[in-house]
C-alpha cells in the first residue's frame, strides 16, 4: 500500500470522538476510497460501505432519505447484519455528491450518535459551493490530492530517515552531495512522468512501463472530462473546452486564461465563465493560481478575480499530454525541449497539496513572478520563481518585487536544478526538489 499523509489525519478521527462528520474530497482516482476502506477495514469490526453513485445508478435506496430513521432502514437493506454498536461500526459514505441532501442529513446522524461514519466525494467541492442547507458546524472537510514528490520518494525506498535528514539540510540550508543530488534529480523527472495519481504510481513501481502509465493517465484525463459533461448540463462543453485548453496555456508566456479564447468570441468577460472555472477548481481537476498587482498580507484580501492561471493536477498528466511516451524530453536536458510550465505545474501541485492558497504578481510595467505565498511566521509575503534552465539567476520581476520596498518581503525563492544552495541579498536559490518541504508555517 502507497503510504499518504492524509492517513494519520483519518485514524486520528477514527480513533477518537469527534464533534463532526469528516468528509475526504478530492479529484477522482486520487486514492480516497482506498485509503479510508483500508484504515477503516482495520479500526472497526464492522465496516460497512456504502457507494453511493452506484446506488443512484441502480437500486436508488437512499435517493429519498430525508429522516435519520429512513436512513437506519436503507442502511439496514445493504448491511443489516453489521450494524452494530457505535464503537464497533463504521459507516462509510463513499461519493456523497451523489446525494447532496445525505450532506445535511450528516448533522442528524452525527446527533443520533448511533454509528461512527465517514464520507468522500469525486466532485464535493462543486456540491458544496451550489448547496445552500450544508450543515458548516457538523462537517470538517479535508482535502485529497495525489502523491506530492515526498510520498513518491516513500514508494520508491526513500526512508523516513533519510528524508528527515534532507528535511534537516533544507532548514539550515546546507546542500547536498552530488550523488544525492543526481539521484533525488532522477527520482523528480520521474515523477514528472509518472505523477502522483496511485494506479500510475503503482503501475511505474510494478512494470516501469511508460505506455501502461500514459495510458492509466490518458484514461483518469478523459473520466475529468466526462465528469463535466456528466455532471453540468448548461455549461459542459464551455468545461469541456477550458479544461483542454490547460496544456497550451502553459506552453504560452503569460499562462493565463484568455478569455476570448474559449469560444472564440469578441466581448466575452471573465466573469461569462465564473461557474465553469469555479467547476473546474471546486472539482479538484484544476489548480487555481490568481493574480496580485498590488501585494499586501494576507493576499487574498489583494487577488484580482479577472487574471487566473489553470494548472492540471498532476503533473504526469501534463507531460503525457505534451510529450506522449518520449520520456528523453524529460530525462534529459535536451536544449530543444522547455520544461518550464512542466516545472511550474509541479510547483503548483507540490504547494497546493501542502495548504497553500497560491497567487501570482502581475504587473505591467515590471512582469510576472511565478508564486506568491503567504508566510505566516512573518507576515509577510514570499515570491517564488521556478526556472527549469541554466539561466536560473535572471528574475528581474523578482528582484524588482523584492527591492522595491512597496511590499512586506522577507525572502524569496528561486527553484531550478541548480545543486548548490545559496543566497544573494533575500533571494535563496534552492534546488527545485526542495519545494517538497515548504509548508504555509515552515
Amino acid at each position: 500500500m502507497l503510504f499518504r499523509k492524509i492517513q494519520s489525519r483519518i485514524q486520528q478521527y477514527l480513533k477518537s470522538d469527534p464533534n463532526k462528520v469528516l468528509i475526504v474530497s478530492g479529484a477522482r482516482q486520487v486514492g480516497k476510497t482506498y485509503i479510508i476502506r483500508d484504515i477503516g477495514g482495520k479500526l472497526f469490526r464492522n465496516y460497512v460501505e456504502i457507494n453511493l453513485l452506484e446506488d443512484s445508478l441502480g437500486a436508488g435506496l437512499f435517493k429519498n432519505v430525508r429522516t435519520v430513521e429512513d436512513f437506519y432502514l436503507a442502511l439496514s437493506m445493504k448491511a443489516g447484519d453489521k450494524m452494530r454498536d457505535r464503537k464497533n461500526t463504521l459507516v462509510f459514505l463513499d461519493e456523497i455528491q451523489a446525494y447532496p441532501h445525505l450532506l445535511t442529513l450528516l448533522k442528524f446522524l452525527k446527533q443520533d450518535n448511533k454509528y461512527t461514519y465517514i464520507a468522500s466525494g469525486s466532485l464535493l467541492g462543486v456540491t458544496l459551493a451550489e448547496s445552500s442547507s450544508i450543515p458548516i458546524g457538523s462537517i470538517e472537510v479535508i482535502q485529497m490530492y495525489p502523491l506530492d514528490f515526498e510520498e513518491f520518494l516513500l514508494a520508491n525506498g526513500f526512508g523516513d530517515h533519510a528524508l528527515d535528514e534532507l528535511r534537516q539540510k533544507f532548514f539550515a540550508r546546507e546542500s547536498l552531495d552530488e550523488p544525492i543530488h543526481l539521484r533525488l534529480m532522477d527520482l523528480l523527472k520521474k515523477y514528472l512522468l509518472v505523477g502522483g495519481l496511485p494506479d500510475a504510481v503503482n503501475s511505474y513501481l510494478k512494470d516501469k512501463n511508460i505506455a501502461k502509465v500514459r495510458a492509466i493517465q490518458r484514461e483518469i484525463h478523459e473520466y475529468y472530462g466526462l465528469d463535466a459533461a456528466k455532471y453540468d448540463g448548461e455549461h459542459r462543453l464551455k468545461i469541456r473546452r477550458i479544461f483542454e485548453m490547460i496544456p497550451s496555456l502553459l506552453e504560452n508566456k503569460k499562462k493565463r486564461v484568455v478569455v476570448q479564447d474559449i469560444e472564440n468570441k469578441k466581448g466575452k468577460r471573465f466573469s461569462d465563465y465564473q461557474d465553469e472555472f469555479d467547476y473546474l477548481i471546486s472539482s479538484g481537476i484544476a489548480l487555481d493560481v490568481k493574480a496580485i498587482s498590488n501585494p499586501v498580507f494576507p493576499l487574498i484580501e489583494s487577488s484580482s478575480k479577472n487574471l487566473l492561471k489553470l494548472y492540471l493536477n498532476d503533473p504526469g498528466i501534463l507531460t503525457g499530454i505534451l510529450y506522449q511516451n518520449n520520456i528523453q524530453a524529460v530525462l534529459e536536458d535536451m536544449n530543444s525541449v522547455n520544461l518550464g510550465a512542466v516545472y511550474e505545474s509541479l510547483a503548483a501541485s507540490e504547494l497546493k497539496a501542502h495548504g497553500f492558497r497560491l497567487f501570482y504578481y502581475d504587473n505591467k510595467q515590471r512582469g510576472e513572478v511565478d508564486y506568491l505565498v503567504d508566510d505566516y511566521n512573518t507576515l509577510s509575503v514570499v515570491p517564488i520563481e521556478v526556472k527549469s534552465g541554466k539561466d536560473y539567476s535572471v528574475h528581474s520581476a523578482l528582484n524588482h518585487f523584492v527591492k522595491s520596498g512597496n511590499y512586506p518581503v522577507d525572502h524569496a525563492y528561486v527553484f531550478s536544478n541548480e545543486r548548490i544552495i545559496r543566497n544573494v541579498g533575500q533571494v535563496w536559490y534552492l534546488p527545485v526538489y526542495d519545494v517538497m518541504f515548504l509548508t504555509p508555517n515552515a
